[in-house]
């Protein structure tokens, strides 16, 4: 069970790194720094508070408290990301280290007790906490992105009025294995 969970977890990870990637596809470089008013989270700033979140969580995932001494979560909410260069580096740096801890576990490691800020959490509620909290945000940046756009935006999903003919297309391919997430890479 171990193995089928953290492969089926890990996918849904990287479903959730492709939404927000291809947000930033979508997006002029100006536009992620856009702010709806100066109380709301630009798109790089909830980038930037997922990273800090992420590097906390991560590293060290299995031997030392998520939440770490080093971490400054109040300064992930200023805007310290300048363009969209820095902006994908540090995305990227903290998927590099959510898929790093993930890679690690396994089966003679599952039962471990991970912490953060010093509550026990089993493997699995520690990821599925970080899972719902990284949905939450990315959930944002799409809902961010999709005002930005307006009329331009291309759907991440099922285009409205497009239900019916999505639903035949799967269907006619009968029952079949695989996630759903295996088409988005096409």
């Amino acid at each position: 069970m171990a193995n089928e969970f953290l492969f089926s977890v890990k996918k849904q990870f990287e479903y959730y790194k492709f939404l927000g990637e291809a947000c930033f596809n979508q997006l002029e470089e100006n536009q992620l720094f856009w702010q709806y008013n100066v109380d709301s989270n630009a798109i790089a700033t909830i980038v930037n508070h997922l990273s800090g979140n992420m590097k906390s969580r991560w590293t060290d995932f299995l031997t030392s408290d998520g939440e770490k001494e080093w971490r400054n979560r109040d300064a992930e909410f200023e805007s310290i990301l300048k363009n969209k260069e820095d902006l994908i580096q540090q995305w990227n740096e903290g998927w590099d280290c959510l898929f790093t801890a993930i890679d690690s576990i396994n089966e003679t490691n599952f039962d471990t007790k991970v912490f953060i800020r010093n509550q026990e959490h089993s493997i699995i509620d520690a990821i599925h906490r970080q899972l719902a909290h990284y949905s939450y945000h990315i959930g944002q940046i799409v809902f961010l992105s999709k005002m930005i756009k307006g009329n331009d935006w291309v759907s991440l999903s099922i285009p409205k009025g497009k239900s019916s003919e999505f639903n035949s297309k799967k269907f006619s391919k009968g029952k079949h294995k695989g996630h759903f997430t295996d088409e988005l890479k096409k």
